[in-house]
């Protein structure tokens, strides 16, 4: 979606070069790169202005952020979805289970993707569908979308470099002797799977749980916390089985357990820097019904 952000220049930035004050306003190369091929993108006091511009105390700058093509393949379909909080960079979704995060072959009307595009229908601008953490179709909870290519951008970067911290929370089997820990064990694709993966040490790559029990349940079971150090598929579930305590209702993982239909899995916290207000900002998902069910 299109954008324009405006910044009155204060004495502290007095004489630098606008590439550099973008540049601590945290925009990343890629959006520098598209503001030096077109003037008209950028304005000091309304008049059309290149990134190397010596800017002054008290101009008024203006960048203009806009999307070039939209999503055509992306069908909208009106379904029901929980807001957790948007403005125009941002938008946070407490999805449900049992909806995927894209639209694909065997998920081409249900998707979290979907939804959006219908949500957004009416906008003058092209909507382009930018999931910056990705949950399993099956896991509720906090998903993150970039309303723009700036704030794509510059959370796509904070992703990669572990500055988003994502908390979660899940019902496992069992209960445990170390009611915190840390679990190292690399993680491959199973063979002959295209879906499962498994810990292997020689083949996997390098995953990183750690874990703290904040409740033991009846039957046996554990309320668990997670945060994560990578980013591996699967993670969680597969570290949960490699110790013994696999997840409730885990159909690739646990599948003769029939508690749930889908895996009790949930992305109850994010906590991040919003990508144009430079403020650290906090979100939490209350626990679905289902899980809410056998907490209680």
């Amino acid at each position: 979606m299109n954008r324009i952000l405006e910044y009155n220049i204060s004495r502290d930035y007095e004489g630098i070069k606008l590439s550099s004050y973008l540049e601590m306003m945290a925009y990343p190369s890629s959006i520098l790169k598209d503001l030096r091929k077109d003037a008209s993108l950028c304005k000091i006091n309304k008049k059309d202005s290149y990134l190397n511009s010596i800017i002054h105390t008290g101009e008024h700058i203006e960048i203009f952020i806009k999307e070039t093509v939209a999503n055509e393949s992306l069908v909208p379909v009106q379904l029901d979805f929980d807001i957790v909080y948007e403005d125009e960079d941002i938008l946070l979704v407490n999805k449900p289970a049992n909806m995927p995060i894209h639209q694909s072959i065997n998920n081409y009307e249900n998707s979290l993707a979907n939804a959006l595009a219908y949500y957004y229908r009416n906008e003058s601008s092209p909507f382009i569908f930018r999931c910056i953490n990705r949950l399993d179709k099956d896991t509720s909870g906090l998903t993150l979308i970039a309303k723009n290519p700036l704030s794509a951008a510059i959370l796509s970067k904070a992703m990669k470099e572990r500055q988003i911290k994502r908390t979660y929370t899940a019902i496992v089997e069992g209960i445990f002797n170390d009611k915190e820990g840390r679990i190292e064990a690399p993680i491959a694709r199973k063979k002959e799977s295209c879906i499962e993966r498994c810990v292997d040490f020689e083949n996997g790559q390098r995953a990183i749980t750690n874990y703290k029990v904040i409740k033991e349940l009846e039957n046996s079971r554990s309320l668990v916390e997670f945060s994560l150090e990578t980013g591996r598929t699967h993670q969680i579930r597969v570290h949960m089985k490699y110790l013994g305590h696999p997840l409730l209702g885990d159909i690739l993982y646990n599948p003769d357990d029939k508690t749930m239909e889908r895996q009790a899995l949930h992305a109850g916290k994010l906590i991040f820097i919003h990508p144009i207000k430079l403020k650290e900002i906090t979100f939490k998902a209350d626990y679905p019904d289902d899980m809410k069910n056998l907490i209680n």
